[in-house]
């Protein structure tokens, strides 16, 4: 990609974000550098191939055009701040969760102007953390906002939209304050609904939890990421969490007393569909790849035995009949030795890839 309008960039902090950034510029050709306080995770993000480390190497720092933090919350503002008196030709931007609370801080911390700063969040991440976590396409397909503020330089936008687009997303324009307002909605609300369903199972009968489905399983994910980078988070998009929050307890509150007064026949019962209704109303809104409205796609069930390699044999088996895969979901079975994979497919393709998949060996039905 050699019209990229950098060709040296640094990345500060080699966690799951930074490396992932490293792997996709490196994928994309742009020569990369890294810095990480923690010698393990440099060694780490090195070895995959994410970079080579800065060090002290003076020439190769005054060459930087592209300087990307990603490093904890808390610590956010004083690292841009660095980053920019550091590599004074640089255009400086970050990975961070909350935009709002990081101008400011890096504004505290600066000595100079912020004009070769602006704010970055690639909307892809996993509940796991750190640079074995990192991959080159997490960011494919995927949302990245670029957080402009008014003294922004154009040609440093230009910048971090081309940092986007290289590293496989698409960039979103925000101001920070319409990006914190969106993702305590998309993002911060998910994690605190998902972090309490999960806790409630702390106090579940044993026999209980064996009944958990794949359902349980997808509300409850991402409550499994780490509590003190979510604290920070969570910390710095306090008053819009909040008020979110305050809805929900009153929709949730709402249908609690529907369900207190549900009799057949009765009012409660239209209350309660018209509710899930809504629900199915909001997940159709959500978008499908590259931010385009998602299209209809099958599901088309397939048992697996639980054996080394039957996985691949299908998505094989699939790839040979000229199908391709929108998402997949793998569904375990405790207690047996089998799960059941569930493949989301085109329907036009649906009565090839049953045909194919039949004849290979696997128990499909029409």
């Amino acid at each position: 990609m050699s019209d990229l309008p950098f060709r040296r960039v640094v990345v500060i902090g080699a966690g799951l974000m930074g490396t992932s950034v490293g792997l996709a510029l490196r994928r994309a050709g742009v020569e990369v550098f890294l810095e990480d306080l923690d010698p393990a995770n440099l060694r780490v993000a090195v070895s995959l191939g994410a970079g080579k480390p800065l060090g002290t190497d003076a020439e190769a720092a005054a060459a930087v055009d592209l300087a990307v933090v990603g490093v904890p919350p808390a610590a956010l503002g004083r690292v841009i701040a660095d980053a920019l008196a550091r590599f004074a030709a640089a255009t400086v931007t970050d990975l961070g969760s909350v935009k709002a609370a990081a101008l400011t801080d890096a504004g505290t911390h600066a000595a100079a102007s912020l004009d070769r700063y602006v704010g970055g969040h690639p909307m892809a991440g996993s509940e796991h953390s750190g640079p074995l976590a990192a991959r080159a396409d997490l960011f494919d397909g995927r949302a990245w906002a670029v957080t402009a503020h008014p003294q922004s330089r154009t040609d440093a936008v230009e910048a971090v939209e081309a940092l986007a687009l290289a590293c496989g997303a698409f960039p979103v324009r925000l101001t920070p304050a319409q990006h914190d307002e969106a993702v305590a909605l998309v993002s911060h609300l998910p994690q605190v609904a998902s972090t309490v369903v999960a806790g409630m199972l702390t106090g579940a009968a044993e026999d209980h939890l064996v009944l958990a489905g794949q359902g349980l399983r997808d509300v409850t994910r991402i409550a499994g990421g780490d509590p003190e980078l979510w604290t920070q988070i969570l910390s710095a998009n306090a008053e819009p969490v909040a008020r979110l929050l305050h809805e929900v307890a009153d929709k949730m509150h709402q249908a609690a007393l529907t369900l207190e007064k549900l009799e057949p026949a009765s009012s409660a019962v239209e209350d309660l569909r018209r509710s899930l209704e809504c629900g199915v109303t909001g997940v159709r809104r959500l978008p499908g790849k590259h931010g385009a409205r998602p299209g209809v796609f099958a599901a088309v069930p397939v048992p697996l035995p639980d054996q080394p390699g039957e996985l691949a044999r299908l998505f094989a088996d699939v790839s040979a009949a000229g199908v391709n895969i929108e998402d997949v979901r793998i569904d375990h079975s405790p207690g047996t030795p089998a799960g059941l994979v569930e493949l989301s497919v085109d329907q036009d393709a649906v009565p090839a890839l049953l045909e194919a998949l039949a004849r290979h060996g696997w128990d499909v039905h029409g």
